[in-house]
């Protein structure tokens, strides 16, 4: 890391953030004075918090501890999420601070290192999360930034070594265009962030862009079907990794994965849906290029737990089952759909949904309201704003209005426990990028009093 020894003082504004907050972990592991800013207090801005890391919640400029007032020896480093009337991030800029972007740190962190980097709309934190751990538990000497709280570690980031890195590869603001990938997959080209690219033409471009960036030397891996040129991925069809002899168990996927030279058999994936055994597919497809044994593999993929707010089980009894998903997009919901059919066949499920971001809303609503009119029942809560201001006309009434779907109303978050608690459908799930979050623990203690 010596492009920065001689940075002592790290600063983050947006330190709450999933992104933001792995890095600035990775900076305390070093040994660097590390702090930072955010918006509210969260369960992460609290972990952080106990790991001996300072944060505060007030944009005043003495809010900034005072050594971080040293302009030679410090760091800002703010997500492009922030507003830019920011006080303590204009203040820095005022005084002529080293000010970067996450996304260029990140890029900066993986330079000279092998690296392994996961890319897509969809399926990437699950998939890079799999593939960390696989390395991991295969004993390589691995640093993993991941864009979620990994179930095995309770943290989005492993520090094992490094000799490799693996990385999530964040589309948002073309992100991922810092990387220099050794190894890279793409899971998903879906349109999303149109308030960045405009149309989906253009993220298309960033994608092509981003697969360009992996060496001759190097390997690309994307989905079968997506308008890219690699190594394809795919679940029983002529993909050059595939699942094939697919069962479910018990809630769990046996398959065997057939490879360009071999077939590897007898493995088990825990994670529900179809959508995750592509994700592990994807893993396995990268682990073995890397060169992790194939003899522990089997073991490795079988002893991954998940990843927090990915189809995550936080009832699950007789009488109810309550399952909580970071599902933001149409086709994130239409995967819960595929698997919450698939594991609780028969089953009455409530959906409650909190949609995120008023542009997102607006450019799918079509598609929301087709994927969760699906459920037997929906529920939503209003637009969750996250960056944005509101558009006229794009509010949670107006999609509930699209959803065709007759047992639908609008729910706040003080009704969510009183709906769950009367509801006549043994399965609950609750969506949303927002702070259903951090609701859906509430409900979680109230339930299980």
């Amino acid at each position: 890391m010596d492009q920065f020894k001689n940075i002592q003082n790290l600063y983050f504004i947006g330190i709450g953030g999933i992104g933001m907050s792995a890095l600035a972990r990775y900076f305390n592991s070093l040994g660097k004075k590390v702090a930072g800013y955010d918006k509210t207090p969260s369960v992460l801005t609290r972990t952080l918090e106990t790991e001996g890391i300072e944060v505060n919640y007030v944009d005043e400029l003495d809010s900034i501890p005072e050594i971080f007032k040293d302009v030679k020896n410090s760091l800002i480093i703010y997500t492009p999420a922030i507003p830019r009337n920011q006080k303590q991030y204009n203040y820095f800029l005022k005084e002529a601070y080293q000010i970067k972007k996450r996304a260029v740190v990140l890029g900066m962190i993986t330079k000279g290192t092998f690296t392994l980097a996961v890319a897509g709309t969809h399926g990437k934190t699950t998939t890079t999360a799999i593939l960390a751990h696989l390395l991991k538990e295969t004993g390589a000497k691995v640093t993993a930034f991941l864009g979620g709280i990994s179930e095995d570690i309770q943290s989005n980031i492993i520090l094992n070594g490094h000799e490799v890195m693996v990385v999530e590869a964040d589309e948002f603001d073309r992100s991922f265009l810092n990387l220099s990938p050794n190894i890279a997959a793409i899971t998903s080209m879906d349109a999303d962030h149109l308030d960045i690219y405009g149309d989906a033409a253009q993220l298309t471009k960033s994608f092509t862009d981003f697969a360009a960036l992996v060496p001759e030397d190097g390997k690309l891996f994307i989905k079968n079907g997506l308008p890219l040129t690699g190594t394809t991925l795919g679940i029983e069809d002529d993909s050059d990794y595939r699942a094939i002899n697919i069962t479910v168990e018990d809630g769990s996927y046996h398959f065997d994965l057939h490879t360009p030279t071999k077939i590897i058999r007898d493995l088990q994936c825990n994670l529900p849906g179809k959508h995750n055994l592509q994700n592990a597919i994807t893993a396995l497809a990268m682990a073995l290029h890397f060169g992790t044994p194939t003899s522990d593999l089997a073991r490795a993929l079988y002893t991954f737990k998940g990843v927090r707010r990915r189809f995550t089980y936080k009832i699950k009894t007789k009488e109810l089952v309550l399952i909580d998903d970071y599902a933001h997009h149409p086709a994130e919901i239409a995967a819960v759909y595929q698997a919450v059919r698939e594991m609780h066949s028969g089953k009455k499920v409530l959906a409650i949904f909190q949609p995120h971001l008023f542009s997102r809303t607006r450019d799918f609503a079509e598609d929301f309201a087709d994927s969760l009119s699906k459920f037997d029942t929906v529920r939503l809560m209003d637009i969750y704003p996250a960056r944005e201001l509101p558009i006229d006309g794009i509010t949670s009434d107006w999609l509930l209005e699209k959803i065709k779907n007759d047992n639908k109303a609008m729910i706040s978050k003080d009704e969510l426990l009183e709906e769950i608690k009367n509801t006549d459908c043994e399965v609950v799930v609750m969506m949303g990028a927002g702070d259903i979050g951090e609701a859906i623990v509430e409900v979680e203690k109230a339930l299980k009093k």
